[in-house]
């Protein structure tokens, strides 16, 4: 088994996201998750659970730079539209170990709130766009594995 050392530990400073094809270069930070949802189930005195459901859901902070898409989704939503992403996430860190990557796509992306405009004197601009996928959209296409 090979030994793991200190610089093998993968730096998010590394990780890029694409936005429908385009390489997001103002990237702070991404997380995408998918929760079970679940049912109790009582067995005798003993309580269990019986998964019942899977909710994706994430958030990409970028830094403030461009306008990122706001005005074509805020006019879609005015129209009554739900459009629909795909984000494909990738991170490959010079350290990592056979020097391989991890790479995730997610399909059928949609987003849950859209901020207009936010800032603060004396800071620099963010902005965090929080969405929701559903599971079976999201698909590892590479993953770092032992060697």
């Amino acid at each position: 088994m090979a030994k793991i050392r200190g610089n093998n530990q993968i730096s998010g400073s590394w990780g890029q996201i694409w936005w429908d094809g385009e390489l997001i270069f103002e990237l702070e930070s991404f997380e995408a998750k998918v929760t079970a949802e679940r049912e109790d189930v009582v067995i005798g005195m003993n309580k269990d659970s019986k998964l019942v459901g899977l909710k994706g859901e994430g958030s990409i902070k970028v830094k403030k730079v461009f306008s990122r898409g706001k005005k074509n989704l805020l006019e879609a939503w005015k129209k009554g539209q739900d459009p629909r992403s795909t984000l494909v996430g990738k991170i490959k860190d010079p350290d990592t170990v056979g020097n391989q990557s991890e790479r995730i796509s997610i399909g059928n992306v949609w987003f849950d709130e859209l901020t207009l405009m936010q800032f603060e004197s004396g800071k620099k601009g963010e902005e965090e766009y929080k969405f929701g996928f559903t599971a079976e959209d999201a698909d590892f296409l590479d993953t770092i594995e032992v060697q």
